[in-house]
């Protein structure tokens, strides 16, 4: 009975800012997770977490020994983390730089054309199994990948798409750029992921699109040239075997876009 009576007092002694306290420092362990996911960091994180809980309960027992040794080791593995860990943590940085992603998910606008050419393009380099790689560029700018390629600035067609991805073409190594409903570049070098989490099975292609996926908020559509398979890569996670409907599903909900101009004016001529 008195326990309770301690509780119910406890929680009468709980203020309006000590909720948003505990509400902000709740969110920000949850960004922190979810920024981490799918990386080293995230399992070193994880073994941190648990040094902290057997340090606390060797302070519980008064094992001052054991505490020590605790406390130092955790001093010491903060120079470690942030010396290692220097990529991940500067990729996490410029996540939360980026600010309105994070907090309302907003996404930079395309057009629906621009995605329906691209997932027939997918969708042909697929049934003749040819590999391919498009990065869709949202709110990280990736002007220094565009400058390792070939510079195009041309309409979004999936005939282009097509024929820039033919094998010994002089553009089809690489990785082409899609920014604003234009193809900004083709042959471009995209850097690998460090990850060991990522199936044997899955080639330097695959790995290049995890990679620049890890280091900016862009969608990478990826064909394997050995199966066909098309694969979709964000924030570090791959999402595979994907066909024409479902991968237009994923780009449309992924990226908010808006019709043509030209599709609006068609619309209003038939409605008059």
């Amino acid at each position: 009975m008195n326990t309770l009576t301690n509780f119910v007092n406890s929680l009468s002694l709980i203020r309006v800012s000590d909720i948003i306290d505990i509400a902000i420092i709740s969110f920000a362990v949850y960004k922190l997770f979810s920024l981490l996911r799918n990386t080293r960091a995230e399992q070193v994180l994880n073994g941190l977490i648990i040094v902290l809980i057997f340090a606390s309960v060797a302070d519980i027992f008064n094992l001052n020994t054991v505490s020590w040794v605790m406390n130092q080791f955790l001093t010491v593995a903060l120079v470690f983390i942030i010396v290692v860990f220097q990529p991940e943590m500067r990729s996490a940085l410029e996540r939360i730089g980026r600010g309105r992603s994070i907090f309302t998910g907003e996404r930079a606008l395309r057009s629906e054309k621009t995605i329906d050419e691209l997932v027939s393009a997918a969708s042909s380099l697929s049934r003749q199994k040819i590999g391919a790689l498009v990065v869709i560029e949202r709110e990280t700018g990736l002007s220094d990948i565009v400058e390792s390629g070939t510079k195009l600035h041309a309409e979004v067609t999936s005939e282009l798409l097509i024929n820039i991805f033919i094998p010994n073409t002089p553009l089809h190594d690489g990785a082409v750029i899609i920014s604003e409903d234009e193809i900004l570049a083709a042959a471009c070098y995209l850097p690998l992921s460090s990850s060991n989490t990522i199936s044997k099975e899955l080639g330097t292609r695959h790995r290049a699109a995890i990679g620049i996926s890890e280091r900016s908020d862009c969608i990478v559509v990826v064909v394997s040239e050995e199966t066909g398979n098309i694969s979709v890569v964000e924030a570090g996670r791959i999402d595979r075997y994907f066909d024409a409907d479902s991968l237009a599903n994923r780009l449309k909900t992924e990226i908010v876009y808006e019709p043509l101009e030209e599709e609006g004016l068609k619309e209003e001529d038939d409605e008059q």
